[in-house]
């Protein structure tokens, strides 16, 4: 896929925008906006880290890359985000292998729709799209730190769908829509209560909608929701460059510099679901201590 055409024009490739000496993470690197902000980053010169749940996609996005930006320090991190042992070993290999990071970009998610538990006891959605993206950035906080100023970015959507605190992983009624519409919530959530935590510090964390992106999120979705998803996508849908573009001006642009715990889509801050809602949120990120073991230490 050739994407360097299509990046060349866009703000972020001014000359003041290079990411050469940053050091970034990208999940979800094997295809739509994570593969295309990976390629990105890649372009503009940065060390490059991307995380693929399959070594035969991940080896084959990285060997793309490469030869598509000239740029060879990439480095392929396989790890099932639905594993919390898998997210907690792919912490540790980056740690060892980078040592600092300076953009953290969450973007890994999956739709479902049946109930499908992970080998933790964790609802699959819940556990790839919300507690992966949370373990994650917590077990790689030291690195963001080593690297201060730097950024955390968590692909997300304005989901208004609350998570039920009484039943997280859909035990007693699970609907597929409503599950990821709180994974999603959840997301904005925690983003909220980790920013009220770094607040002082060098390190932000913003959540950021992509608005409707032309992606295979939804492939797994019953038949109504594909025809839904796929009509949205040939009718309104950006191609996933698009949202790369935005991704990279928010990692580097000044004007973010010290935008922490907001919701930014097209390049601005917007009223987000649940921001004003300090219970929830607080409420969700002890949820999500608990559900993982590891509590903030800031």
């Amino acid at each position: 896929m050739q994407l360097a055409e299509d990046l060349r024009s866009t703000p972020a490739d001014r000359p003041a925008a290079t990411m050469a000496g940053l050091v970034c993470l990208v999940t979800g690197a094997t295809s739509g906006i994570g593969r295309a902000t990976a390629l990105r980053f890649a372009q503009r010169g940065a060390t490059v880290g991307i995380v693929a749940r399959n070594a035969e996609r991940g080896t084959a996005t990285l060997d793309q890359i490469a030869t598509e930006t000239g740029n060879e320090d990439v480095h392929l991190f396989v790890a099932d985000l639905s594993s919390q042992s898998a997210v907690r070993r792919l912490a540790g290999d980056f740690a060892r292998r980078l040592e600092r990071l300076n953009v953290l970009v969450n973007d890994a998610g999956i739709f479902v729709r049946e109930r499908v538990v992970t080998k933790d006891g964790f609802e699959l959605m819940f556990a790839t799209n919300q507690l992966a993206p949370f373990l994650l950035t917590l077990l790689l906080l030291p690195a963001l730190e080593n690297a201060a100023p730097a950024r955390v970015i968590n692909v997300t959507a304005p989901s208004t769908v609350k998570p039920d605190f009484d039943d997280l992983q859909g035990e007693r009624r699970f609907r597929p829509a409503r599950a990821f519409g709180a994974s999603k919530a959840a997301n904005l959530l925690s983003t909220f209560a980790l920013a009220r935590r770094l607040t002082g510090g060098e390190v932000t964390v913003n959540a950021f909608h992509p608005g409707i992106v032309r992606t295979e999120l939804m492939r797994n979705a019953s038949l109504p929701m594909r025809f839904l998803s796929r009509t949205l996508n040939v009718l309104r849908g950006k191609p996933p460059e698009d949202a790369a573009n935005e991704i990279a001006e928010l990692a580097i642009s000044p004007s973010f510099q010290r935008t922490s715990g907001k919701l930014i889509h097209d390049g601005k801050v917007i009223r987000s679901p649940f921001e004003d809602d300090v219970e929830a949120q607080e409420r969700l990120f002890q949820a999500c201590e608990a559900l993982t073991g590891v509590r903030f230490a800031g």
